[in-house]
Protein backbone atom coordinates (compact mmCIF):
# COMPACT_ATOMS: atom_id res chain seq x y z
CA UNK A 1 0.00 0.00 0.00
CA UNK A 2 2.80 2.56 1.46
CA UNK A 3 4.13 2.36 -2.78
CA UNK A 4 1.20 3.73 -3.91
CA UNK A 5 1.44 6.82 -1.73
CA UNK A 6 2.52 9.41 -4.46
CA UNK A 7 -0.86 8.29 -6.34
CA UNK A 8 -2.99 8.96 -3.26
CA UNK A 9 -1.23 12.03 -2.64
CA UNK A 10 -2.04 13.56 -6.03
CA UNK A 11 -5.67 12.47 -5.87
CA UNK A 12 -6.17 13.98 -2.49
CA UNK A 13 -4.80 17.38 -3.89
CA UNK A 14 -6.66 17.00 -6.83
CA UNK A 15 -10.12 16.46 -4.28
CA UNK A 16 -9.18 19.23 -2.04
CA UNK A 17 -8.86 21.76 -4.99
CA UNK A 18 -12.25 20.96 -6.19
CA UNK A 19 -14.04 21.88 -2.82
CA UNK A 20 -12.91 25.57 -3.82
CA UNK A 21 -9.85 25.78 -1.08
CA UNK A 22 -7.05 28.17 -2.13
CA UNK A 23 -4.58 26.43 -4.46
CA UNK A 24 -1.58 27.46 -3.00
CA UNK A 25 -2.55 26.90 0.85
CA UNK A 26 -4.39 23.01 -0.60
CA UNK A 27 -1.24 22.01 -2.14
CA UNK A 28 1.26 22.90 0.78
CA UNK A 29 -1.05 21.98 3.52
CA UNK A 30 -1.82 18.14 2.27
CA UNK A 31 1.94 18.03 1.40
CA UNK A 32 3.21 19.00 4.82
CA UNK A 33 0.31 16.40 6.44
CA UNK A 34 1.47 13.60 3.89
CA UNK A 35 4.80 14.64 5.22
CA UNK A 36 4.19 14.44 9.25
CA UNK A 37 1.98 10.82 8.14
CA UNK A 38 5.11 9.67 6.79
CA UNK A 39 7.73 11.03 9.80
CA UNK A 40 5.24 9.53 12.10
CA UNK A 41 4.99 6.31 10.11
CA UNK A 42 8.95 5.86 10.38
CA UNK A 43 9.38 7.09 13.78
CA UNK A 44 7.20 4.66 15.08
CA UNK A 45 9.19 1.62 12.98
CA UNK A 46 6.74 1.40 10.01
CA UNK A 47 8.56 1.57 6.80
CA UNK A 48 6.15 4.28 4.99
CA UNK A 49 8.76 4.56 2.10
CA UNK A 50 9.55 8.40 2.62
CA UNK A 51 12.61 9.99 2.71
CA UNK A 52 12.19 12.76 4.83
CA UNK A 53 15.80 14.22 3.62
CA UNK A 54 14.23 15.96 0.27
CA UNK A 55 12.40 18.65 3.08
CA UNK A 56 16.16 20.01 3.55
CA UNK A 57 16.02 20.71 0.38
CA UNK A 58 13.02 23.64 0.70
CA UNK A 59 14.60 26.26 1.86
CA UNK A 60 16.89 26.26 -1.65
CA UNK A 61 13.96 25.88 -3.44
CA UNK A 62 12.51 28.92 -2.25
CA UNK A 63 15.73 31.31 -2.71
CA UNK A 64 15.66 30.11 -6.05
CA UNK A 65 11.96 30.92 -6.99
CA UNK A 66 13.16 34.41 -4.73
CA UNK A 67 16.12 34.62 -7.51
CA UNK A 68 14.95 33.23 -10.74
CA UNK A 69 15.48 36.06 -13.19
CA UNK A 70 12.76 34.45 -15.97
CA UNK A 71 9.98 34.11 -13.35
CA UNK A 72 10.51 38.42 -12.74
CA UNK A 73 8.81 38.29 -16.58
CA UNK A 74 5.76 37.51 -14.56
CA UNK A 75 4.77 40.32 -12.56
CA UNK A 76 5.85 42.77 -15.75
CA UNK A 77 3.73 41.28 -18.59
CA UNK A 78 0.96 41.41 -15.91
CA UNK A 79 1.25 45.07 -15.60
CA UNK A 80 1.71 45.35 -19.34
CA UNK A 81 -1.62 43.80 -19.85
CA UNK A 82 -3.82 45.17 -16.95
CA UNK A 83 -2.36 48.86 -18.08
CA UNK A 84 -3.83 48.24 -21.95
CA UNK A 85 -7.27 46.84 -20.29
CA UNK A 86 -7.79 49.10 -18.04
CA UNK A 87 -6.94 52.44 -19.32
CA UNK A 88 -9.07 51.56 -22.08
CA UNK A 89 -6.17 51.02 -25.21
CA UNK A 90 -7.63 47.09 -25.70
CA UNK A 91 -11.37 49.59 -26.33
CA UNK A 92 -10.06 51.49 -28.34
CA UNK A 93 -7.88 48.57 -30.63
CA UNK A 94 -11.37 46.56 -30.76
CA UNK A 95 -13.28 50.03 -32.37
CA UNK A 96 -10.58 50.49 -34.80
CA UNK A 97 -10.62 46.85 -36.03
CA UNK A 98 -14.52 46.56 -36.26
CA UNK A 99 -14.60 49.44 -38.33
CA UNK A 100 -11.92 48.57 -40.54
CA UNK A 101 -13.29 44.97 -41.01
CA UNK A 102 -17.23 45.40 -39.50
CA UNK A 103 -18.30 47.09 -43.67
CA UNK A 104 -17.11 42.73 -44.24
CA UNK A 105 -19.57 39.79 -43.77
CA UNK A 106 -18.31 38.33 -40.83
CA UNK A 107 -16.40 41.80 -40.34
CA UNK A 108 -16.98 41.97 -36.70
CA UNK A 109 -16.15 38.55 -36.13
CA UNK A 110 -12.70 38.55 -37.92
CA UNK A 111 -12.28 41.91 -35.68
CA UNK A 112 -12.97 40.30 -32.41
CA UNK A 113 -10.35 37.41 -33.07
CA UNK A 114 -7.81 39.73 -34.21
CA UNK A 115 -8.07 42.17 -31.30
CA UNK A 116 -8.78 38.45 -28.84
CA UNK A 117 -5.40 37.56 -30.36
CA UNK A 118 -2.93 40.60 -29.87
CA UNK A 119 -4.85 40.89 -25.92
CA UNK A 120 -3.64 37.49 -25.50
CA UNK A 121 -0.28 38.89 -26.75
CA UNK A 122 -0.70 41.38 -23.99
CA UNK A 123 -2.17 39.73 -21.20
CA UNK A 124 -1.91 36.21 -21.43
CA UNK A 125 -4.61 35.78 -19.11
CA UNK A 126 -7.35 33.65 -20.45
CA UNK A 127 -9.87 35.25 -17.95
CA UNK A 128 -8.79 38.95 -18.52
CA UNK A 129 -9.31 38.39 -22.02
CA UNK A 130 -12.44 36.33 -22.49
CA UNK A 131 -13.76 38.93 -20.21
CA UNK A 132 -12.73 42.10 -21.62
CA UNK A 133 -13.74 40.79 -25.40
CA UNK A 134 -17.00 39.56 -23.75
CA UNK A 135 -17.80 43.23 -22.15
CA UNK A 136 -16.52 45.04 -25.39
CA UNK A 137 -17.76 43.13 -27.71
CA UNK A 138 -20.43 40.82 -26.97
CA UNK A 139 -23.17 42.98 -27.21
CA UNK A 140 -22.14 45.07 -30.48
CA UNK A 141 -22.16 41.62 -31.91
CA UNK A 142 -26.00 40.30 -31.18
CA UNK A 143 -27.35 44.23 -31.82
CA UNK A 144 -25.82 43.60 -35.46
CA UNK A 145 -27.28 40.77 -35.47
CA UNK A 146 -24.74 37.92 -35.04
CA UNK A 147 -26.17 34.57 -34.31
CA UNK A 148 -25.31 34.37 -30.63
CA UNK A 149 -23.30 30.72 -30.86
CA UNK A 150 -21.06 32.16 -33.04
CA UNK A 151 -20.45 35.79 -31.41
CA UNK A 152 -20.11 33.76 -27.68
CA UNK A 153 -17.93 30.65 -29.39
CA UNK A 154 -15.56 33.40 -31.17
CA UNK A 155 -15.54 35.25 -27.75
CA UNK A 156 -14.20 32.21 -25.66
CA UNK A 157 -12.49 30.43 -28.28
CA UNK A 158 -9.90 34.00 -28.98
CA UNK A 159 -9.59 34.60 -25.20
CA UNK A 160 -8.23 30.93 -24.89
CA UNK A 161 -5.28 32.33 -27.64
CA UNK A 162 -3.54 33.20 -24.32
CA UNK A 163 -2.47 29.78 -23.50
CA UNK A 164 -0.51 29.94 -27.01
CA UNK A 165 0.10 33.32 -28.55
CA UNK A 166 3.70 34.80 -26.87
CA UNK A 167 4.77 36.53 -25.20
CA UNK A 168 2.16 34.59 -22.99
CA UNK A 169 2.94 34.28 -19.17
CA UNK A 170 1.81 30.73 -19.61
CA UNK A 171 4.35 29.88 -21.46
CA UNK A 172 7.31 31.91 -19.45
CA UNK A 173 6.06 29.80 -16.68
CA UNK A 174 5.82 26.58 -18.52
CA UNK A 175 9.27 27.73 -20.58
CA UNK A 176 10.95 27.97 -16.73
CA UNK A 177 9.45 24.61 -15.38
CA UNK A 178 10.46 23.00 -18.98
CA UNK A 179 13.83 23.99 -18.83
CA UNK A 180 14.73 22.89 -15.24
CA UNK A 181 12.80 19.28 -16.45
CA UNK A 182 14.88 19.33 -19.73
CA UNK A 183 17.77 19.03 -17.91
CA UNK A 184 16.87 17.11 -15.26
CA UNK A 185 16.36 14.64 -17.93
CA UNK A 186 19.61 14.68 -19.77
CA UNK A 187 21.33 14.21 -16.23
CA UNK A 188 19.39 10.95 -15.11
CA UNK A 189 20.30 9.62 -18.65
CA UNK A 190 24.34 10.53 -17.76
CA UNK A 191 24.68 13.23 -19.96
CA UNK A 192 26.54 15.63 -17.49
CA UNK A 193 26.26 19.41 -20.06
CA UNK A 194 23.04 19.05 -20.58
CA UNK A 195 21.41 21.63 -23.39
CA UNK A 196 19.42 23.66 -22.19
CA UNK A 197 15.69 25.12 -23.28
CA UNK A 198 14.77 28.60 -22.56
CA UNK A 199 11.62 30.49 -22.60
CA UNK A 200 12.31 32.70 -25.76
CA UNK A 201 12.63 28.54 -27.27
CA UNK A 202 9.00 27.90 -26.31
CA UNK A 203 7.65 31.56 -27.58
CA UNK A 204 8.94 30.83 -31.67
CA UNK A 205 7.84 27.45 -31.06
CA UNK A 206 4.08 29.00 -30.16
CA UNK A 207 4.53 31.66 -32.85
CA UNK A 208 3.63 28.88 -35.89
CA UNK A 209 0.65 27.64 -34.27
CA UNK A 210 -0.89 29.93 -32.33
CA UNK A 211 -1.11 31.68 -35.77
CA UNK A 212 -2.35 29.18 -37.36
CA UNK A 213 -4.83 29.04 -34.88
CA UNK A 214 -5.33 32.36 -35.42
CA UNK A 215 -6.37 31.63 -39.04
CA UNK A 216 -8.06 28.87 -38.50
CA UNK A 217 -10.83 30.59 -36.57
CA UNK A 218 -10.94 33.87 -39.21
CA UNK A 219 -11.61 31.24 -41.81
CA UNK A 220 -14.26 29.60 -39.69
CA UNK A 221 -16.12 32.79 -39.38
CA UNK A 222 -15.64 33.89 -43.01
CA UNK A 223 -17.40 30.51 -44.06
CA UNK A 224 -20.10 30.74 -41.90
CA UNK A 225 -20.79 34.39 -43.32
CA UNK A 226 -20.56 33.24 -46.86
CA UNK A 227 -22.67 30.05 -45.88
CA UNK A 228 -25.39 31.49 -43.82
CA UNK A 229 -24.96 35.69 -44.14
CA UNK A 230 -27.79 36.09 -41.74
CA UNK A 231 -25.27 34.64 -38.97
CA UNK A 232 -22.51 37.40 -39.38
CA UNK A 233 -24.30 40.51 -41.55
CA UNK A 234 -21.94 43.04 -42.20
CA UNK A 235 -22.49 46.15 -40.27
CA UNK A 236 -22.57 49.89 -42.38
CA UNK A 237 -19.54 51.69 -41.25
CA UNK A 238 -20.97 55.09 -40.88
CA UNK A 239 -23.30 53.90 -38.58
CA UNK A 240 -20.97 52.07 -36.51
CA UNK A 241 -19.27 55.78 -36.38
CA UNK A 242 -21.60 57.25 -35.04
CA UNK A 243 -22.87 54.51 -32.55
CA UNK A 244 -19.00 55.20 -30.76
CA UNK A 245 -19.03 58.76 -31.03
CA UNK A 246 -15.98 59.34 -33.50
CA UNK A 247 -16.48 62.44 -35.57
CA UNK A 248 -13.02 62.06 -37.27
CA UNK A 249 -12.25 60.08 -40.21
CA UNK A 250 -11.40 55.93 -40.43
CA UNK A 251 -7.42 56.82 -40.78
CA UNK A 252 -7.19 59.02 -37.86
CA UNK A 253 -8.80 56.36 -35.84
CA UNK A 254 -6.65 53.97 -37.24
CA UNK A 255 -3.72 55.40 -36.53
CA UNK A 256 -4.31 56.21 -32.66
CA UNK A 257 -6.28 53.21 -32.09
CA UNK A 258 -4.25 50.51 -34.09
CA UNK A 259 -1.08 51.40 -34.64
CA UNK A 260 0.71 52.18 -31.27
CA UNK A 261 -1.02 48.74 -29.74
CA UNK A 262 0.66 46.83 -32.26
CA UNK A 263 4.20 48.17 -32.77
CA UNK A 264 4.31 48.07 -28.71
CA UNK A 265 3.49 43.78 -28.90
CA UNK A 266 5.66 43.82 -32.25
CA UNK A 267 8.66 45.39 -30.13
CA UNK A 268 8.05 43.33 -27.37
CA UNK A 269 8.10 40.18 -29.57
CA UNK A 270 10.27 41.07 -31.87
CA UNK A 271 13.19 41.62 -29.34
CA UNK A 272 12.69 37.91 -27.92
CA UNK A 273 12.88 36.45 -31.14
CA UNK A 274 15.43 38.51 -32.93
CA UNK A 275 17.59 37.72 -29.61
CA UNK A 276 17.97 41.79 -28.50
CA UNK A 277 16.63 41.01 -25.17
CA UNK A 278 15.52 38.63 -23.04
CA UNK A 279 11.48 37.26 -21.86
CA UNK A 280 12.48 39.66 -18.80
CA UNK A 281 14.01 42.62 -20.33
CA UNK A 282 11.54 42.74 -23.04
CA UNK A 283 8.91 42.69 -20.13
CA UNK A 284 10.17 45.64 -18.66
CA UNK A 285 9.97 47.50 -21.98
CA UNK A 286 6.19 46.02 -22.72
CA UNK A 287 5.25 47.16 -18.99
CA UNK A 288 6.84 50.78 -19.53
CA UNK A 289 5.37 51.19 -23.37
CA UNK A 290 1.76 50.32 -21.91
CA UNK A 291 2.59 53.16 -19.50
CA UNK A 292 3.27 55.26 -22.11
CA UNK A 293 0.51 54.25 -24.36
CA UNK A 294 -1.95 55.15 -21.39
CA UNK A 295 -0.62 58.47 -20.70
CA UNK A 296 -0.60 59.06 -24.20
CA UNK A 297 -4.78 58.51 -24.19
CA UNK A 298 -4.99 60.28 -20.98
CA UNK A 299 -6.85 57.43 -19.74
CA UNK A 300 -4.41 57.09 -16.61
CA UNK A 301 -5.50 58.74 -13.19
CA UNK A 302 -4.25 58.15 -9.56
CA UNK A 303 -7.52 55.66 -9.02
CA UNK A 304 -7.00 53.68 -12.01
CA UNK A 305 -2.81 53.31 -11.49
CA UNK A 306 -4.05 52.12 -8.10
CA UNK A 307 -6.45 49.51 -9.42
CA UNK A 308 -3.94 48.31 -12.01
CA UNK A 309 -1.16 47.80 -9.16
CA UNK A 310 -3.27 46.11 -7.24
CA UNK A 311 -4.28 43.62 -9.79
CA UNK A 312 -0.42 43.25 -10.90
CA UNK A 313 0.17 42.56 -6.96
CA UNK A 314 -2.79 39.77 -6.82
CA UNK A 315 -2.11 38.16 -9.80
CA UNK A 316 2.14 38.28 -9.10
CA UNK A 317 1.61 36.99 -5.58
CA UNK A 318 -1.06 33.83 -6.43
CA UNK A 319 1.73 32.89 -9.07
CA UNK A 320 4.51 32.54 -6.40
CA UNK A 321 2.48 31.24 -3.41
CA UNK A 322 1.83 28.81 -5.73
CA UNK A 323 5.08 27.94 -7.06
CA UNK A 324 5.81 28.14 -3.16
CA UNK A 325 3.39 25.23 -2.25
CA UNK A 326 4.38 23.64 -5.96
CA UNK A 327 7.62 23.42 -4.46
CA UNK A 328 6.93 21.86 -1.16
CA UNK A 329 4.51 19.01 -3.02
CA UNK A 330 6.82 18.12 -5.37
CA UNK A 331 9.35 17.38 -2.88
CA UNK A 332 7.22 15.51 -0.48
CA UNK A 333 6.15 13.49 -3.42
CA UNK A 334 9.77 12.48 -4.65
CA UNK A 335 9.91 11.58 -1.17
CA UNK A 336 7.60 8.93 -1.24
CA UNK A 337 9.10 7.53 -4.39
CA UNK A 338 6.48 9.30 -6.56
CA UNK A 339 9.09 9.45 -9.51
CA UNK A 340 10.18 5.85 -9.26
CA UNK A 341 6.38 4.80 -9.53
CA UNK A 342 5.91 7.53 -12.51
CA UNK A 343 8.85 6.16 -14.36
CA UNK A 344 7.56 2.68 -14.06
CA UNK A 345 3.97 2.89 -14.55
CA UNK A 346 5.09 5.01 -18.06
CA UNK A 347 8.06 2.58 -19.34
CA UNK A 348 5.21 -0.59 -18.73
CA UNK A 349 2.82 1.50 -20.50
CA UNK A 350 2.20 -0.44 -23.87
CA UNK A 351 3.15 1.51 -26.91
CA UNK A 352 5.94 3.35 -25.31
CA UNK A 353 6.50 6.89 -25.65
CA UNK A 354 3.60 7.20 -27.55
CA UNK A 355 1.19 5.15 -25.21
CA UNK A 356 2.92 7.28 -22.56
CA UNK A 357 2.64 10.89 -24.12
CA UNK A 358 -1.09 10.10 -25.09
CA UNK A 359 -2.33 9.32 -21.29
CA UNK A 360 -0.14 12.27 -19.82
CA UNK A 361 -2.00 14.13 -22.39
CA UNK A 362 -5.59 13.05 -21.10
CA UNK A 363 -4.28 13.09 -17.86
CA UNK A 364 -3.53 17.24 -18.40
CA UNK A 365 -6.79 17.89 -20.40
CA UNK A 366 -9.19 16.24 -17.45
CA UNK A 367 -7.35 18.27 -14.91
CA UNK A 368 -7.52 21.38 -16.88
CA UNK A 369 -11.78 21.07 -16.65
CA UNK A 370 -10.95 21.52 -12.42
CA UNK A 371 -7.04 23.54 -12.31
CA UNK A 372 -6.03 26.15 -13.95
CA UNK A 373 -2.97 26.54 -15.90
CA UNK A 374 -0.57 27.53 -13.15
CA UNK A 375 -1.57 24.88 -10.92
CA UNK A 376 -0.58 22.29 -13.66
CA UNK A 377 2.28 23.71 -14.89
CA UNK A 378 3.97 23.87 -11.35
CA UNK A 379 2.16 20.36 -10.24
CA UNK A 380 2.03 17.64 -13.29
CA UNK A 381 4.44 18.93 -15.84
CA UNK A 382 7.22 18.65 -12.97
CA UNK A 383 6.07 15.21 -12.47
CA UNK A 384 5.84 13.72 -16.06
CA UNK A 385 8.37 15.94 -17.82
CA UNK A 386 11.35 14.59 -17.34
CA UNK A 387 10.01 11.37 -17.92
CA UNK A 388 8.75 11.95 -21.11
CA UNK A 389 12.07 13.75 -22.27
CA UNK A 390 14.43 11.24 -20.98
CA UNK A 391 12.36 8.94 -23.56
CA UNK A 392 13.33 11.49 -26.10
CA UNK A 393 10.80 14.16 -26.95
CA UNK A 394 11.89 17.53 -27.88
CA UNK A 395 11.12 19.72 -24.77
CA UNK A 396 9.74 22.60 -27.54
CA UNK A 397 7.36 20.69 -28.79
CA UNK A 398 6.03 19.19 -25.55
CA UNK A 399 5.67 22.62 -23.85
CA UNK A 400 3.98 23.78 -26.97
CA UNK A 401 1.42 20.24 -27.12
CA UNK A 402 0.37 21.19 -23.23
CA UNK A 403 -0.28 24.65 -23.72
CA UNK A 404 -2.54 23.73 -27.14
CA UNK A 405 -4.17 20.64 -24.70
CA UNK A 406 -5.00 23.13 -21.75
CA UNK A 407 -6.24 25.48 -23.92
CA UNK A 408 -8.91 23.11 -25.43
CA UNK A 409 -9.51 22.23 -22.23
CA UNK A 410 -10.40 25.80 -21.08
CA UNK A 411 -12.81 25.92 -24.03
CA UNK A 412 -14.68 22.40 -23.64
CA UNK A 413 -17.86 21.93 -22.05
CA UNK A 414 -19.35 21.46 -19.46
CA UNK A 415 -16.52 22.92 -17.29
CA UNK A 416 -14.20 24.97 -19.35
CA UNK A 417 -12.87 28.28 -17.40
CA UNK A 418 -13.80 29.96 -20.79
CA UNK A 419 -17.33 29.19 -20.43
CA UNK A 420 -17.49 30.29 -17.24
CA UNK A 421 -16.14 33.29 -17.70
CA UNK A 422 -18.20 34.78 -20.09
CA UNK A 423 -20.89 33.47 -18.75
CA UNK A 424 -20.00 35.87 -15.51
CA UNK A 425 -20.59 38.45 -18.16
CA UNK A 426 -22.86 37.79 -20.86
CA UNK A 427 -26.62 39.04 -20.97
CA UNK A 428 -29.00 37.01 -19.31
CA UNK A 429 -30.79 36.87 -22.89
CA UNK A 430 -27.45 34.44 -23.60
CA UNK A 431 -28.56 31.01 -22.81
CA UNK A 432 -25.72 28.79 -21.26
CA UNK A 433 -26.34 26.28 -24.35
CA UNK A 434 -25.70 28.71 -27.24
CA UNK A 435 -22.10 29.42 -25.14
CA UNK A 436 -21.54 25.49 -25.65
CA UNK A 437 -22.59 24.61 -29.35
CA UNK A 438 -20.48 27.87 -30.20
CA UNK A 439 -17.54 26.95 -29.25
CA UNK A 440 -17.48 22.90 -30.61
CA UNK A 441 -16.31 24.07 -34.00
CA UNK A 442 -13.35 25.81 -32.30
CA UNK A 443 -12.68 22.56 -30.18
CA UNK A 444 -12.58 20.47 -33.58
CA UNK A 445 -10.19 23.19 -34.88
CA UNK A 446 -7.84 23.11 -31.78
CA UNK A 447 -7.93 19.32 -31.60
CA UNK A 448 -7.12 19.45 -35.84
CA UNK A 449 -4.21 21.54 -34.40
CA UNK A 450 -2.81 19.08 -31.81
CA UNK A 451 -3.39 16.28 -34.59
CA UNK A 452 -1.47 18.10 -37.00
CA UNK A 453 1.51 18.89 -34.45
CA UNK A 454 1.50 15.49 -33.61
CA UNK A 455 2.19 14.50 -38.15
CA UNK A 456 4.58 17.58 -38.00
CA UNK A 457 6.42 18.93 -35.04
CA UNK A 458 8.25 20.77 -37.29
CA UNK A 459 5.56 23.06 -36.89
CA UNK A 460 6.74 23.87 -33.34
CA UNK A 461 10.63 22.89 -33.64
CA UNK A 462 11.61 24.52 -36.67
CA UNK A 463 11.61 28.10 -36.53
CA UNK A 464 13.58 27.49 -32.78
CA UNK A 465 15.82 25.29 -34.50
CA UNK A 466 16.66 28.38 -37.01
CA UNK A 467 18.03 30.78 -33.99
Amino acid sequence: MMEFMPLVLFAVICTVLMFGYPVALSLAGTALAFAGLGTGLEALGIDANFDAGFLSAFPNRLYGIMTNQTLLAVPLFVLMGVLLEKSRVAETLLEAMALLFGSLRGGLGISVTLVGMLLAASTGIVGATVVTMGLMSLPTMLKRGYSMPLATGTICATGTLGQIIPPSIALVLLGDVLSSAYQQAQLSMGIFSPKTVSVGDLFMGALVPGLLLVVFYIAYVAVIAWLKPSAAPAVDRRDLMEELGHQGGLGLLLLKGLVPPIVLIVVVLGSILGGFATPTEASAVGAFGALVLALAYRRLDVATLKEVLRSTVNVTTMVFLILIGAALFSLVFRAYGGEHLVTAVFESMPGGVIGATLVVMLVIFLLGFILDFIEITFVVVPIVGPILLAMGLDPVWLGIMIAINLQTSFLTPPFGFALFYLRGVAPDSVPTSSIYRGVIPFIVLQLGMLLALSWFPGLATWLPDQF
